[in-house]
């Protein structure tokens, strides 16, 4: 097994996986913020979440639109990571 490592392989580049890594956390930490949003509302506002927008209440909005922002921010992340050459 040791004879398939490839130490110029992208895999095994360091600097690529630190760059990985924070890209990682700064959109955990922009879906954080979306979601201490919605916690926040719930505790303090409740009243706003019973109010409709085309039939919907706030409640199922924000909470489809937090799933969606996680699919996007999880494609995002994607794009990131593929670029060949760190970026600084």
């Amino acid at each position: 097994m040791s004879e398939d490592y490839d130490p110029e392989h992208e895999d095994n580049d360091t600097d690529i996986h630190a760059r990985n890594a924070r890209y990682g956390l700064i959109l955990f930490f922009a879906y954080l913020l979306l979601y201490g949003g919605f916690v926040g509302i719930s505790a303090f506002s409740r009243d706003t979440l019973k109010e409709t927008y085309l039939g919907v209440n706030l409640a199922l909005w924000y909470g489809v639109g937090l799933i969606v922002a996680a699919l996007g921010l999880a494609g995002v992340y994607m794009g990131l990571c593929r670029a060949q050459e760190p970026r600084t």
